[in-house]
């Protein structure tokens, strides 16, 4: 009697899970995007894949909770991304930190 074990194969589990939950997003998106919406999200995800997540993300939320009425326009997806661009926008400060230099005011030397 020959008896076989299987070993679960972590890697194509995984990677299963992660084709299903891309053909889910895709769906999803599909159906709460019109065309021209779609095309400009593909064209943002070539440019910043993480802000296209994040609009994803957003768009797939509002659809679970039954907010979208109908199919989002170009016009509609250009006002997410301003929505979502302020959420995520870093703001950049400069801080110059001035040596002190050993020098009085009393002494001039010219």
């Amino acid at each position: 009697m020959l008896v076989q074990v299987v070993e679960p194969n972590y890697e194509s589990v995984k990677s299963d899970l992660s084709a299903r939950e891309a053909e889910m997003r895709n769906s999803i998106l599909a159906q709460v995007l019109d065309q021209s919406a779609r095309a400009r999200l593909s064209n943002l995800a070539l440019v910043k894949p993480e802000k296209t997540k994040a609009v994803e993300n957003y768009l797939i939320q509002m659809a679970r909770y039954g907010q979208l009425s109908g199919k989002v326009s170009e016009q509609g997806l250009i006002e997410i991304l301003e929505k979502v661009s302020q959420q995520t926008e870093k703001k950049t400060t400069v801080k110059f930190n001035r040596r002190k230099v050993m020098d009085s005011d009393e002494d001039d030397d010219y």
